[in-house]
């Protein structure tokens, strides 16, 4: 048995705050990534976790942490 969309974890760290470009401080997903999560399937939650990953980094290197 492989694994399944269910099996992919939602980011969210219960610090939802959007950013001036609607992206979600805590959890660095944008307000409609985080509206389709739980319809998305597994590919689509994966390429939602690796943009969210993405901009977190960015978030940071730019913020000089």
């Amino acid at each position: 048995m492989g694994i399944t969309s269910s099996d992919i974890e939602s980011p969210c760290v219960r610090n939802c705050c959007l950013d001036k470009h609607d992206i979600c401080i805590g959890c660095g997903r944008s307000v409609e990534e985080i509206i389709r999560w739980g319809d998305a399937g597994m590919v689509e939650r994966v390429d939602i976790l690796a943009k969210a990953k993405e901009r977190k980094e960015k978030r940071l290197h730019e913020n000089g942490l």
